[in-house]
């Protein structure tokens, strides 16, 4: 075995998905406490001491208690050395994590106990789906009162259209669960129960069913529902299949408290054992490159400004999809055509950051962008000059023109405005005739907004002057010729602007003022996106 395939059978590189507050961030941070990380989990709800969840390193993050951006950390476990992207689970960012889970190769979907699926969680559910990305399901917080897991099994079933087969399951009381059944393993693991609410690893006894140190311990009555649960699930439910998970029809399905511990490091043992390793990767011509392809290559998937306050940096992060990258390398940029300097190279843990000399296909590193990198940018070895799949665009919804408060500060405005464009946190338009100062903005989500004026306050100390537009349609634009593009008829409610690429973009307050354009300009062609990407 090669040392390029042998470092790739250790890599795992998974995106954690679901709704807001189904504790998502804090199971992020105990899946670091289990795997050395960090020492001492601080609770991500005590706001109030200051102590914030490793993966929320943003200042509005903090304060807001939500995740904003997607964060990347690495640590190693039991021989494999694991990458997790860590995703917003508001929705107004989902642009942010379906650009994450192009950078992974199978996704944990997280659920509460008493919420089951919830809307978000649905959305995520299908876009991993579509990317045929193993996916594998964490019911959190048993800690607390919640559905049966009967319950939760059958509607992951009807609202997902996937089966569900749980590895392991609770016993006890709705609530007050004592341990996990593993079914594969047929093991019984019981908690003990501890005052460190979860920050320290918590201690357990694993044993047989027939142990009679493991009955006592039941007692005769979560015996016997136990077995009558195992039973039930042998005779109605599916058997395991790994080739069922891999092409997406089977999720595997654990149980546990991110809060307490319980069950965190059972599921992780297993996830880590039946996730894939890093997968080949789909190129522009529809062809895949294989992970054990000797030659560099790798694809920017988010690029993050100001991630060290002090510096005012910009890091620019890629998935390595194959060969060997090396401290110091120069490599072919396809989008620019020219080659550059892969500068600074660094792996994460939130904005603990150390300098990489090797990394392999799955890993996650950062590496100083000098504004050259964009997202979805490929790059490879000067042998290999490979362009990778398009990235996903939306549409944005809402939209609003922006100008700085104060002109002297016109430059600090500028700069912010182009470094949150180039991060993909909002789409800018210009309006011709207009002076510079002034910009159109589009997003997704409200709340990109909100941010957008934190940011640019905070980080670019430039407060801005915000008025909000009445449209929600944008169209690109395709004209035969430029006449035909200046007699656009019926735009008296619209506006015609250009993104950063100068291309020709409507703006309409809705569908049936699109309608109204579309049979008035037979000569053009509307889009949802650029011809040249894919739209989600």
């Amino acid at each position: 075995m090669s040392e390029l395939v042998e470092q790739i059978s250790k890599r795992r590189t998974f995106a954690i998905i679901s709704h807001p507050d189904a504790g998502k961030t804090t199971l992020t941070e105990k899946l670091l406490l289990y795997g050395g990380a960090i020492h001492l989990a601080g609770s991500v709800k005590a706001r109030k001491s200051n102590r914030h969840a490793v993966s929320d390193w943003m200042e509005i993050e903090k304060q807001r208690g939500i995740s904003v951006t997607s964060s990347v950390m690495q640590f190693d476990y039991n021989g494999y050395r694991v990458n997790i992207l860590d995703t917003p689970g508001h929705q107004d960012f989902s642009e942010d994590t379906y650009r994450t889970l192009m950078a992974a190769d199978s996704a944990v979907m997280l659920i509460d106990a008493a919420k089951g699926v919830e809307p978000q969680t649905k959305k995520l559910f299908w876009v991993a789906h579509r990317r045929h990305l193993p996916i594998f399901t964490f019911v959190n917080k048993l800690d607390r009162y919640g559905r049966n897991p009967f319950d939760l099994m059958d509607e992951i079933e009807k609202i997902l259209g996937i089966r569900a087969y749980p590895i392991d399951w609770p016993i006890g009381i709705d609530g007050r669960y004592k341990g996990v059944y593993n079914r594969l393993a047929k093991t019984v693991e019981m908690f003990e129960e501890d005052g460190s609410h979860g920050s320290k690893k918590l201690k357990s006894t694993t044993g047989s069913l027939d142990d009679p140190k493991i009955k006592e311990m039941l007692g005769d009555e979560l015996y016997n529902n136990l077995c009558n649960d195992i039973e039930l699930l042998d005779m109605a439910g599916d058997e395991f299949d790994m080739d069922k998970v891999t092409a997406g029809e089977l999720t595997p399905m654990f149980f546990g408290s991110a809060m307490t511990n319980f069950g965190v490091q059972g599921f992780l043992e297993k996830f880590l054992e039946l996730s894939p390793m890093p997968q080949a990767r789909q190129l522009q011509d529809g062809t895949m490159l294989n992970a054990d392809n000797e030659a560099f290559s790798a694809f920017v998937f988010k690029i993050q400004a100001n991630m060290n306050p002090a510096h005012r940096d910009r890091i620019s992060f890629m998935r390595i999809c194959s060969g060997t990258f090396d401290k110091g390398m120069t490599v072919y940029h396809a989008q620019s055509d020219k080659p550059v300097k892969l500068a600074q190279p660094q792996q994460f843990l939130a904005q603990e950051r150390t300098i990489v000399e090797k990394a392999y296909p799955g890993d996650i590193i950062g590496v100083f962008d000098p504004g050259v990198f964009g997202i979805g940018d490929s790059l490879s070895d000067n042998s290999l000059k490979v362009k990778f799949e398009d990235f996903p665009v939306f549409p944005p919804e809402i939209f609003a023109r922006i100008q700085p408060k104060d002109s002297l500060k016109r430059k600090q405005f500028e700069k912010g405005v182009l470094q949150l464009s180039q991060e993909g946190a909002i789409q800018v338009f210009k309006q011709q005739g207009v002076g510079l100062e002034s910009f159109i903005v589009g997003v997704v989500g409200e709340l990109q907004l909100e941010v957008l004026e934190y940011r640019l306050q905070n980080e670019y100390s430039a407060q801005l002057l915000m008025n909000r537009l009445p449209y929600t349609v944008a169209r690109w634009v395709y004209a035969e010729t430029e006449d035909d593009l200046d007699g656009i008829k019926g735009l008296d409610n619209g506006m015609l602007v250009y993104d950063k690429k100068e291309r020709p973009v409507i703006l309409v307050n809705n569908e049936w003022s699109l309608n109204w354009l579309l049979e008035r300009n037979p000569k053009l062609q509307f889009t949802a996106v650029p011809q040249d990407v894919k739209k989600i």
